[in-house]
């Protein structure tokens, strides 16, 4: 799955520095943390890999 937005892209990154232990899990909120929870590290990988060159801002 790919990100709709850059801001669903940086929380995807946050979340997989989280899964990889490179930055606490308590240190995730709001849609990092939901992202940590419910998704694989593959899925975050790819997420967050998102070019956000044609990306808007926020959802919506």
């Amino acid at each position: 799955m790919k990100a709709q937005s850059e801001a669903q892209q940086k929380a995807a990154g946050a979340a997989l520095s989280a899964k990889r232990g490179d930055t606490k899990v308590s240190d995730l909120q709001g849609a990092s943390k939901e992202m940590y929870d419910s998704m694989s590290e593959d899925e975050l990988e790819e997420m967050a890999s998102t070019s956000h060159d044609d990306l808007p801002e926020t959802k919506g």
